[in-house]
């Protein structure tokens, strides 16, 4: 049994271009019958366009197990910060910020 825990670990490398991360304040997600794509975006004040910063595309299994953790840590977020403020996407807190305008987005 030992054996195969150590089988299935995984050696994540994390290049120092990619740890630094990249910044963005919307998420398009998209799907089809076989995959989910998910577009961060950043909107910037005064400026019409907006361009996809980072594009991930993974399989329907995939999203419902991203769903779980992210609503996992989301409930560890809380239970130490207390609740993230709702919002009704119209601008403003956590809607589109500081209301830059721009398509709405499903995130």
């Amino acid at each position: 049994m030992e054996e195969s825990k150590k089988q299935n670990k995984i050696n994540i490398e994390l290049k120092e271009e990619v740890a630094q991360g990249t910044y963005a304040n919307l998420a398009v997600i998209t799907h089809s019958s076989s995959e989910f794509v998910l577009d961060f975006v950043r909107v910037m004040p005064g400026i019409p366009k907006a361009a996809v910063k980072s594009r991930i595309i993974i399989t329907p299994e995939h999203a419902k197990r991203l769903l779980l953790a992210l609503k996992e840590n989301i409930d560890k977020f809380e239970s130490t910060h207390g609740p993230i403020k709702k919002t009704d996407g119209k601008g403003g807190p956590g809607g589109m910020p500081m209301s830059f305008g721009g398509p709405s987005a499903q995130a």
